[in-house]
């Protein structure tokens, strides 16, 4: 199916229906229940979800493939979403011109940055990727840029902003003065109604989704193809790649080039979602989440990097947003003196502290999962697999009496 395996065919299906039922599968729990506040299925934590799986598979392709450990990813991110702005400045609010200009602007840039970096490899690749991208930082939150240029370029702390004085040349053929894609507002939702089934659907969350499922399936196809091959090859030893005759050099350079296009996608959409670029999606701490994202879910996998994406952007979004009022409700059936301290033991965990409690599960993850969330899987899969196995006879093995 599609050039795939009959393997890769079903994990691909299996995403796609996974991807298209988020809006029920992250709303388990009744509205009114004191659970509600695990419910994730709301549009912006979805858009979320997604457009950082594409940023984590991007990341995967360099670092799960060949092994290249980037700490600036970051950068490619925020010259994305800096580049869809300005379309959306000097052409219209239709979200596609400003996502192919990010595509292109990021994939020039990671070429600049990739042909320096990957003259070095180990820690000293990590450095020079970490250094480049708080140039980029700073560059972008002073707006040196715009200083030599006589203009602003970055808008400085402000950030890069949409406003209505703009020479927005296609604008008025439309009159659309929200992020769109040909007329539909990415954050236009629409209430669908069916046989006394309602289903609220919002158009901005399934343009990522359709984006998203295209970047798996391509993700898929160089996982699987010659390049992805000789990939896994500078991975395992490049030293000997270069002795037999083979220059790893031009396959780095291209897993980094696309590695950062993917980026810069990831931040064209962030745009699309809010037409507002600023420098700190290039901060370090933005390169350092992707990273725990790939490790989390599992390096060199396919599904691992998305799994992350959407483990710590749960984490971000929904147990920091636990507070002892939420906590004093849960605990509410209990004596006031083991409420208190029921509250004050787990309060460290959420709210603000909520970074503690992913150091912990990261902890715990990579000592007893080197492997990541995949890996867990698998060991829950064989598992399940061996105890069925037991429970079948073998062939020829005599059945008991009944």
């Amino acid at each position: 199916m599609l050039g795939l395996t009959k393997k890769d065919g079903t994990l691909f299906i299996a995403v796609v229906l996974l991807t298209v039922l988020a809006p029920f599968i992250l709303n388990p729990f009744p509205e009114n229940s004191a659970m509600a506040q695990f419910n994730a299925g709301y549009p912006d934590l979805m858009q979320r979800f997604v457009i950082f799986g594409i940023f984590a598979m991007g990341f995967n392709i360099l670092f799960g493939l060949t092994g290249y450990l980037s700490f600036g990813h970051a950068a490619f991110l925020g010259v994305g979403s800096y580049a869809t702005v300005w379309m959306y400045k000097l052409l219209s609010y239709n979200v596609l011109p400003g996502l192919v200009l990010a595509i292109i602007v990021s994939g020039l840039f990671a070429l600049l940055i990739g042909y320096i970096s990957l003259r070095r490899s180990g820690i000293y690749f990590s450095i020079l990727t970490l250094a480049f991208a708080e140039m980029s930082y700073r560059i972008a939150f002073s707006d040196l840029l715009g200083r030599f240029v006589g203009t602003t370029i970055t808008n400085g702390e402000t950030g890069l902003q949409v406003y209505s004085n703009d020479p927005q040349i296609l604008l008025g053929q439309n009159g659309i003065e929200a992020t769109h894609f040909f007329g539909f507002e990415m954050g236009a939702s629409r209430i669908l109604e069916m046989a006394g089934w309602s289903f609220t659907f919002n158009f901005g969350f399934y343009f990522c989704a359709v984006i998203f499922m295209a970047m798996f399936y391509m993700t898929i196809r160089i996982f699987r193809s010659p390049f992805g091959l000789m990939l896994r090859s500078v991975k395992s030893n490049q030293q000997r790649m270069n002795y037999t005759g083979v220059n790893s050099k031009p396959y780095t350079l291209a897993a980094f080039v696309i590695s950062g296009m993917y980026a810069g996608l990831a931040g064209g959409l962030l745009a699309a979602m809010d037409p507002l670029a600023g420098g700190e999606r290039m901060f370090w701490t933005e390169s350092g989440a992707v990273v725990l994202m790939t490790i989390l879910g599992g390096a060199g996998t396919l599904l691992g990097p998305i799994l992350g994406a959407g483990f710590i952007k749960y984490f971000e979004n929904i147990f920091s947003k636990i507070n002892d009022n939420v906590l004093h409700s849960w605990f509410a059936f209990l004596p006031d003196g083991m409420e208190n301290f029921m509250v004050t033991i787990i309060h460290p965990f959420v709210g603000k502290g909520w970074h503690l409690t992913l150091g912990v599960l990261f902890m715990l993850i990579v000592i007893f999962l080197p492997g990541g969330l995949v890996e867990g899987g698998q060991r829950i899969g064989r598992l399940f697999g061996r105890k069925k196995s037991e429970a079948e006879p073998k062939p020829g093995a005599i059945k008991p009496a009944e």
